[in-house]
């Protein structure tokens, strides 16, 4: 579920680039969101979407709260309220990177 049909280029660092361009090959299906830019809006949308279509999520993510609207809290929120089984990932030792927010 991408968010917008910029965010390749609008936030896929450029080392990450060729990762990301396998993930999307080897993915079974691909959804882009119709929003021309990858912004809050966009990826609240993609929340409700991916929640719509999901019986489970599996989150990578910190458990630290959202910075903003659209992020991976909000998202493990509203699956924990609509009664999603959620399971968060998050390896011992990982940090999140400076300047990145949930």
């Amino acid at each position: 579920m991408l968010p917008s049909r910029d965010y390749r280029q609008a936030k896929v660092k450029p080392d990450h680039a060729a990762q990301f361009d396998r993930f999307l090959e080897a993915a079974t299906e691909v959804v882009v969101m119709r929003y021309p830019n990858a912004n809050r809006e966009a990826y609240e949308a993609a929340d409700k979407a991916l929640l719509a279509r999901a019986d489970r999520l599996v989150a990578v993510w910190d458990g630290l709260s959202a910075s903003g609207r659209g992020g991976t809290a909000d998202v493990v929120a509203q699956a924990r309220e609509a009664g999603l089984p959620v399971d968060v990932i998050w390896a011992d030792g990982a940090a999140r990177a400076r300047g990145l927010t949930a």
